[in-house]
């Protein structure tokens, strides 16, 4: 069995046979031959906000799809606080749901739009009243309901649509890419505000994106797709200091990368030669047998230059190709290896010596620092 099946299969086994919401080896073909969802064994906790990361056309948005009912499943079923939900219409599956491109209904007020979900529930005058004005209070826009869509700014616009996602008290929220028409600053405070959101009321939110530090800024869990498989389940820090192959280091964060082949491993820590001849220590994580290629995985911060003999396990030399200052650090990029995009991110500290770019350097890390996974294409 690959890596990649082995967690998916294990992160079903590991979770609570409590989920609320479960996916239980849940397919997807759209032409009855390729499958764009593979086995997919999911189980997510009550209050949890999970997200489905990963490249287009990897798998997530299908499934959340499939969660929501819009599209249905090939083989498998979806499970809702215990129950099957594969033959339950979206709108009696009382999900809560986030467009990216808000999906408001523009000839009404910001009060309409969120009457309407619990007009559809026949709820009373008063009490729609009510929720509506409690929901406008959660996204901190109380005096908003007279407007129309149009009269709101973009950030504005998204809180609403969240608004009218939470206003029948779903337990279950689905958002699809929900900040992607938004500009960069409001983005990165939209994730802060459905963050808190989230953690005042305890709903269940599960979060479609391609955009890694999106992710890691907003989720308790995070499901990396690729191929229709998820990759890696993990927490947001587990997922970045400690991969499980190379995909998963490639797309979560910046990254590193060395080839070359495994000579020996003991007690986690192998030993591997790279292409040009050097030998390098790392954790042993998804390696094959002696002579086999691997591919490391070393972050950017991780790593020293001119550093002391104590301080590091392994020490090359690399030569600077550039200097890019960025404030708080700066982005050195070199040929290390025969790498010539190897990153490293060197403190702006007052007592780092100068660089200059055509210099030879030495730079340095742990072997606990870098992983070795397996083989990328060279």
């Amino acid at each position: 069995m690959s890596l990649a099946a082995t967690q998916n299969s294990s992160a079903a086994m590991n979770t609570s046979t409590e989920a609320f919401v479960r996916f239980e080896n849940v397919q997807k073909s759209y032409d009855g031959e390729i499958l764009v969802v593979k086995d997919l064994n999911l189980d997510i906790p009550e209050g949890e906000f999970l997200t489905m990361l990963g490249p287009s056309g990897s798998g997530k948005t299908t499934s959340l799809m499939m969660l929501a009912g819009f599209e249905p499943a090939t083989h498998g079923e979806i499970y809702l606080g215990g129950q099957s939900i594969n033959n339950v219409p979206p709108n009696k599956r009382g999900i809560g749901m986030v467009f990216q491109n808000y999906a408001l209904f523009p000839h009404m007020t910001v009060a309409e739009n969120l009457a309407f979900p619990l007009m559809v529930r026949k709820l009373g005058k008063a009490e729609i009243e009510a929720k509506v004005q409690r929901a406008l209070e959660m996204v901190e826009l109380p005096q908003m309901g007279g407007r129309r869509p149009a009269q709101l700014s973009g950030g504005q616009q998204q809180r609403v649509a969240v608004a009218r996602a939470l206003v029948f008290d779903p337990k279950l929220i689905l958002m699809d890419e929900p900040l992607g028409a938004l500009d960069k600053q409001l983005r990165e405070q939209m994730q802060y505000e459905i963050k808190h959101i989230h953690e005042n009321l305890g709903v269940t939110v599960v979060y479609v994106t391609h955009d890694q530090s999106e992710a890691l800024t907003m989720s308790d869990r995070i499901a990396v797709f690729e191929d229709g498989v998820i990759q890696q389940l993990s927490t947001p820090d587990d997922l970045y200091e400690r991969p499980m192959n190379s995909f998963v280091a490639q797309f979560i964060g910046e990254n590193n990368k060395l080839h070359g082949r495994l000579t020996n491993e003991k007690d986690g820590i192998c030993t591997v030669e790279l292409d040009d001849g050097s030998k390098l220590k790392a954790a042993a994580v998804n390696v094959g047998g002696a002579g086999e290629r691997t591919t490391l995985s070393l972050r950017p911060e991780r790593i020293e230059i001119d550093p002391s003999a104590n301080q590091v396990d392994n020490t090359i030399t690399g030569e600077i190709l550039e200097l890019i200052y960025l404030g708080d650090h700066i982005r050195t990029r070199m040929n290390v290896a025969g790498n010539t995009e190897f990153i490293v991110k060197v403190p702006n500290n007052a007592g780092n010596k100068p660089l200059a770019e055509g210099a030879k350097v030495k730079v340095g890390w742990k072997a606990e620092d870098c992983r070795a996974l397996d083989p990328l294409e060279v």
